[in-house]
């Protein structure tokens, strides 16, 4: 019977680019910047890397469709790359990639790379023309705001929450993200906003407005992950190793019949209940340290933090106006400014959660670190719309915790 892959690798790495607004460098030069900070951080040589994981979502994306832009921008000895595409979870796919097939005993070390150059490519989020009748019927007016704010919507129903209610908490939750991304020198937005700011902004989609959505962004992350031991006889203390990584994929259900009420996410669910038992988790809103949850949209960040089970159900809307998730609240969550400020380029974003995490679990967040001594983070990687996605969790902390 399976048992998980709990303690069994360490991330020996890590890297994460600058996002932003990137014109002036290629997705090979981001590539060569995350990498650059993780090999340094693992303290080895590229010739011991034995196979790597590259991640890209955007079919427009010029770095192409396979693992060769990752070997070529790196020159990689002729080891194994496999190019995976998850939708916003593809740099978790690739993070799990690389995780497994150390696991497994394929490999001693391996590397997860994920890019995204966004902004060249002119995405915005907004409806696209797909290929064939019945898709170009199916995707001609939905988009990414319609769609989540379409959960927010049945989350109301469901819940009872007012929309001043909602609304508030929503903009508590951008407010936070601002805050916390004011001091990231790496994130994409840095301003700090005030509540007013987010409550008087342009509708995208009601209720969401302008500084509930996270905006496009170029960027890239990497990590380098081993076994615990090769990790020590590196000379590694102190080991930051995978508790648990799990993921969760639609199957139709949410989308073809009305079992599911639109206010929550099914994959979610699944993929934590499965993630915390792997890890050894049962008391989530005592365990965990930190949160990094895919808030692609305030309310999906609202909405995800009672689907991860660490407020209960219908109990989020209280917990973000009682600050229960700020940077020095009991479970700080985007504490590095999240999707939201940090950037979302889309291949990178998985990666660069888990980036956050690993650098908290070991001291090293300069201004934004947290100041009781984390020793367990969680992060969700959410691709798709709220009725059909990909959900991926990955739980690391200290080792042996």
């Amino acid at each position: 019977m399976a048992k998980g892959i709990r303690d069994k690798v360490a991330i020996l790495g890590m890297g994460c680019s600058k996002f932003g607004e990137r014109w002036d460098r290629e997705a090979d030069d981001l590539i060569v910047e995350a990498y650059e900070e993780a090999i340094k951080d693992a303290g080895i040589e590229t010739s011991q890397i034995d196979a790597a994981w590259f991640s890209t979502a955007i079919e427009e994306q010029h770095v192409g469709k396979s693992g060769v832009p990752l070997a070529t921008a790196l020159r990689l000895p002729y080891i194994p790359v496999t190019r995976v595409e998850n939708y916003c979870a593809s740099g978790s796919e690739a993070f799990r990639g690389a995780t497994y097939a150390v696991a497994s005993g394929a490999c001693d070390i391996a590397l997860a790379l994920g890019v995204e150059k966004l902004k060249d490519t002119g995405y915005g989020g907004l409806p696209q023309r797909g290929r064939g009748a019945l898709n170009s019927m199916y995707w001609a007016n939905m988009s990414a705001p319609g769609s989540f704010a379409q959960l927010a919507a049945a989350y109301r129903a469901k819940h009872g929450v007012s929309r001043d209610d909602l609304k508030k908490a929503m903009a508590h939750i951008s407010v936070k993200s601002h805050d916390n991304g004011s001091r990231n020198p790496k994130a994409h937005l840095q301003n700090k906003i005030t509540e007013e700011t987010v409550l008087k902004a342009p509708l995208v989609a009601e209720p969401l407005g302008l500084y509930d959505c996270c905006g496009v962004s170029d960027g890239s992350a990497c990590a380098i992950v081993t076994t615990p031991e090769i990790a020590k006889s590196l000379g590694k203390h102190h080991l930051v190793t995978v508790k648990a990584l799990q993921l969760a994929v639609s199957n139709g259900q949410e989308a073809q019949h009305n079992s599911w009420d639109g206010s929550y996410f099914a994959t979610a669910r699944a993929a934590a209940k499965r993630a915390y038992q792997e890890a050894g988790i049962d008391k989530p809103r005592e365990q965990l340290s930190l949160v990094e949850a895919h808030d692609c949209f305030s309310i999906t960040e609202l909405v995800t933090l009672e689907d991860l089970y660490i407020s209960p159900e219908g109990g989020a809307v209280k917990d973000v106006l009682d600050g229960f998730y700020d940077a020095d609240g009991k479970v700080p969550c985007q504490i590095d400014g999240g999707l939201k400020c940090f950037g979302h380029p889309i291949g990178a974003s998985g990666l660069r959660m888990i980036y956050e995490i690993y650098l908290q679990m070991q001291g090293r967040a300069g201004a934004r670190q947290r100041k009781q001594e984390p020793v367990r983070g969680l992060v969700h990687n959410l691709g798709g719309m709220p009725h059909q996605n990909v959900c991926s969790i990955a739980i690391i902390g200290k080792h042996g915790s």
